[in-house]
């Protein structure tokens, strides 16, 4: 075929089959602007939780003079990443210690810092549709075409009805830039609040660790406190046993005086087999909450002991929480993503601008081409989408609204958490007090009753009534020790930045 007819054929394909580098059409361009959706609701709950709840004593050790709580885990927070393959040799810890390893290795910490790098590559997607979007190729073409095929039926002069085989090479960049769009910059900031709020929910995450780690760390001192009682009070059973027995073997108390008195030394053993499987039990859960290998031997370096609780109100502590909670803030975040979601959403009733080029060079070959380009600017109207637009904004609506109620209601229940913890402060305070009272007066009644039984005055069952009053006496002051250092964690949670506070109130003077 010679050139001019080529020429021409080559003209009329790239008219007929659109050859690359010619000028975008407008209708073909990017994808009408959507405002993103939002989940209902922002309480997704994936990580779980961690709270002070209400909790009965260990088996055996039932008292209606003490009420006692405990820090309840829940999903996420009660595993952990092992920071050891294997256990090593037994270390002491202390509370910081427990903290920080809780920090790095407990699962809810490392859930919520994977949610800020989700959150963060979301953010990325949303600022890349208000960037340019460049793009490269090379194509290379090699083609027969057959016109009658295509329609173009008889002779064309200078034309064969079947053209090639001939080929083409382009090498071409792009670029498509979003000019003006309100819908793709109000998804973007939405976006950025909710980084925002995941960045501060990972913030409070780490309160719930602190506060559970705290929380495990104490019932641990209790537990272990318990087994130390236990003993004494096996001790204590087993002297009256031993004095009941040679008292028989004189003959000067009856048989059921011995028989009482070792009744009362198997129930202390037996309590106290109970409390050691209860204290190793805890030992397990603790090592799994921060970390370490179940099999792993620890100390407890830090004993924690009773302090008053001093210089801080209940209007301070609300006007600290509302000032210091990240739970809070990250809330207010969710509430302005959602506000940011809704005008997006109305923002699809408005023209958008976008701009589209290339420039390359096309020619049968890389050396026998030339320079071609195309820009094309676009302003696009909806002017109907069928009631997909009132859609989207009812949706975003919805969402707006629940995000404003959740807020609300995390003020309230931040107010009602600093108030049952200065109750419960309170409450535990007092209860200390009264049960160290008690318990000196429980250790003379029982030294009278030995005296007592001693010198032939009375038989054993006094003797083991004051030995039962004892015991209850001692749990009763370890689990009122364990509920004010417990109400001042959970009041420190409750005010926001725990890791700071829970140091200052339990360690203060």
């Amino acid at each position: 075929m010679r050139k001019p007819e080529c020429a021409a054929a080559v003209l009329l394909l790239g008219v007929v089959l659109g050859i690359h580098g010619q000028t975008v059409p407008p209708e073909s361009g990017p994808p009408v602007p959507r405002a993103v959706q939002l989940p209902l609701s922002g309480q997704t709950g994936q990580a779980g939780g961690v709270q002070t709840v209400q909790n009965p004593l260990p088996s055996g050790l039932e008292s209606v003079n003490t009420i006692t709580s405990t820090v309840q885990v829940q999903g996420a927070y009660q595993g952990s990443v092992p920071s050891m393959s294997s256990p090593g040799p037994t270390f002491p810890l202390s509370l910081d210690d427990a903290v920080r390893r809780g920090l790095e290795y407990n699962l809810g910490a490392i859930s919520n810092q994977n949610t800020v790098r989700q959150n963060e590559g979301y953010r990325l997607v949303e600022r890349s549709e208000l960037l340019p979007q460049i793009s490269a190729d090379v194509l290379v073409v090699e083609q027969q075409v057959n016109l009658a095929a295509l329609g173009f039926q008889g002779n064309i002069p200078g034309i064969p009805a079947v053209v090639g085989p001939f080929h083409y090479v382009d090498l071409r960049a792009g670029l498509t830039q979003n000019v003006f769009s309100l819908t793709r910059t109000r998804n973007f900031r939405s976006a950025s609040q909710q980084l925002a709020a995941a960045r501060l929910s990972a913030e409070d995450s780490r309160d719930l660790v602190t506060l559970a780690v705290t929380g495990g760390y104490l019932e641990l001192i209790a537990a272990a406190s318990r087994v130390d009682a236990a003993r004494a009070q096996v001790a204590t059973a087993q002297t009256s046993f031993n004095l009941a027995r040679d008292r028989l073997a004189a003959g000067v108390v009856p048989r059921i005086d011995y028989t009482r008195s070792q009744v009362e030394l198997q129930t202390q053993q037996q309590r106290l087999t109970s409390l050691e499987n209860n204290l190793a039990k805890y030992r397990i859960y603790f090592a799994r909450l921060i970390g370490l290998p179940a099999a792993q031997q620890y100390t407890l370096s830090d004993a924690l002991p009773f302090a008053p609780m001093k210089n801080l109100t209940l209007d301070q502590a609300l006007l600290r929480a509302y000032s210091h909670r990240a739970d809070l803030k990250a809330a207010g975040a969710l509430v302005r993503s959602a506000e940011y979601a809704r005008q997006a959403a109305v923002a699809e009733h408005y023209p958008w601008v976008e701009l589209t080029g290339d420039y390359g060079v096309l020619g049968s070959s890389p050396a026998n081409s030339h320079g071609t380009f195309s820009v094309a600017g676009a302003v696009r109207f909806p002017i109907f989408e069928g009631g997909r637009i009132r859609g989207d904004v009812m949706q975003a609506d919805a969402a707006l609204k629940q995000r404003q109620a959740e807020y609300q209601d995390l003020r309230g229940r931040i107010d009602a958490e600093i108030r049952t913890a200065f109750l419960d402060l309170v409450t535990a305070a007092n209860q200390v007090a009264v049960s160290d009272s008690n318990r000196g007066l429980a250790a003379q009644t029982l030294k009278y009753a030995q005296d007592r039984f001693a010198a032939g005055v009375t038989d054993t069952l006094e003797v083991v009534q004051a030995e039962e009053t004892v015991a209850a006496a001692e749990q009763d002051y370890i689990s009122s020790v364990y509920s004010h250092n417990l109400a001042k964690a959970t009041l420190a949670r409750a005010m926001g930045q725990a890791g700071l506070n829970i140091k200052q109130f339990l360690t203060q003077p």
